[in-house]
């Protein structure tokens, strides 16, 4: 999956691997991620891990997923973007989350538009929805300018 990273200004997105299980569960049981991606649902080392398993093999079968956002003069992983499947749609839907100390400060937006620009240049597709939460007034600011 070497080949699928992508590189901005100020980040590097990097596909989750099954490797990165304890990261994925971190990030999906913080309470600013978990109030608006799982609706405060927390989730369990089994939906955590099934996840992952299946984002290998999106990545493998057709080059998109889940990515890891981390600021290109870091390891630390801030949160992830990608293309994900929702509601039993045919085509996936664009999603992104950040941990709550890292937004306000246009990673979003930035990894977002990686996203975008990677669906529509390298995968061909020809549209790309994004849903939010309601109530999420900052992650429906992101969309609308995306």
């Amino acid at each position: 999956m070497k080949n699928h990273i992508l590189i901005t200004s100020r980040l590097k997105l990097v596909p989750f691997t099954v490797e990165d299980e304890a990261l994925f569960l971190s990030l999906n049981q913080d309470a600013f991620i978990r109030k608006y991606l799982w609706d405060d649902e927390v989730i369990s080392q089994e939906t955590s891990a099934e996840i992952l398993r299946e984002n290998q093999s999106l990545f493998k079968a057709n080059g998109y997923g889940l990515w890891k956002i981390m600021p290109l003069e870091s390891e630390k992983v801030i949160g992830y973007a990608g293309l994900w499947y929702f509601f039993g749609e045919p085509q996936p839907q664009l999603i992104y989350t950040l941990l709550k100390s890292y937004t306000k400060r246009g990673y979003a937006t930035e990894a977002g538009k990686t996203v975008i620009r990677y669906a529509f240049e390298n995968l061909g597709f020809t549209y790309l929805i994004a849903a939010t939460d309601e109530s999420h007034m900052a992650s429906q600011a992101v969309a609308k300018r995306l």
